[in-house]
């Protein structure tokens, strides 16, 4: 299949047949470039072998499960958004989603329209696709330093890999300039104001931020406000 390449392209990933053919349907009639894969294997071989802008993903898949499936395109591709679009909706199916690489999760049966406004969200920070401003500017914490317009980050000027997601978080405990965001703040820009805030997907988040960012990294640069929040900044002293 040749995707037409001035549309965003979706590979969609799902092996209910009405389900993925609704799906499609609606996706092509709001202007997306989609090609479907109908089982894990499948869809683990298209995103290696082609480029796509965006990944919906089942989790239920024959042969390689959705979970697997995400981790193996997360480390292929660190920047490609990837939503799971699932009938498994429980707290630890969510945070195991997220913990293979997803930067967000819907669960079926869902509103075409709240899965259109989570993809323009992740497709607004993906810098597979064309930006007003490509070179973005650099922020600058300590060593730490990241560049808004390439999603790239470093630290000590080792290159750190991380996931859409993550870099938004990471974007925004920055701007904060020190100031500490509540877990609500965090999920009204880091995602959306629909987002389930009964999930502990903040503290999850934050906790990936630290192995990357601070684990192997003098000084340690994101904190906790114990009851608040959280913020990153150099501790004085």
């Amino acid at each position: 299949m040749h995707l037409d390449m001035n549309k965003t392209s979706v590979l969609l990933i799902e092996d209910e047949p009405k389900v993925a053919a609704s799906v499609k349907k609606w996706l092509e009639e709001n202007d997306f470039a989609v090609e479907l894969a109908p089982d894990g294997a499948v869809g683990r071989h298209l995103s290696q072998s082609a480029r796509y802008d965006m990944v919906l993903l089942d989790l239920n898949l024959p042969f390689i499960n959705g979970y697997d499936v995400c981790k193996a395109i997360r480390t292929a591709q660190p920047q490609i958004p990837i939503i799971l679009v699932t009938a498994l909706g429980s707290v630890e199916q969510k945070l195991t989603g997220f913990d293979a690489g997803a930067d967000d999760y819907i669960v079926k049966p869902f509103d075409f329209r709240e899965l259109l406004a989570r993809m323009r969200i992740l497709l607004k920070r993906n810098p597979g696709l064309p930006a007003d401003e490509e070179s973005g500017e650099v922020l600058r914490v300590a060593d730490l330093e990241l560049n808004t317009g390439f999603k790239t980050v470093t630290r000590n000027g080792i290159s750190i890999s991380l996931t859409a997601r993550e870099f938004a978080l990471l974007e925004y405990l920055v701007r904060r300039n020190g100031r500490v965001a509540s877990r609500h703040e965090i999920v009204e820009y880091v995602w959306d104001v629909n987002f389930d805030t009964g999930t502990n997907v903040v503290e999850v988040y934050i906790n990936f931020l630290r192995k990357k960012i601070d684990r192997n990294f003098e000084p340690k640069l994101i904190h906790t406000k114990q009851g608040m929040g959280y913020y990153l900044k150099v501790q004085a002293g």
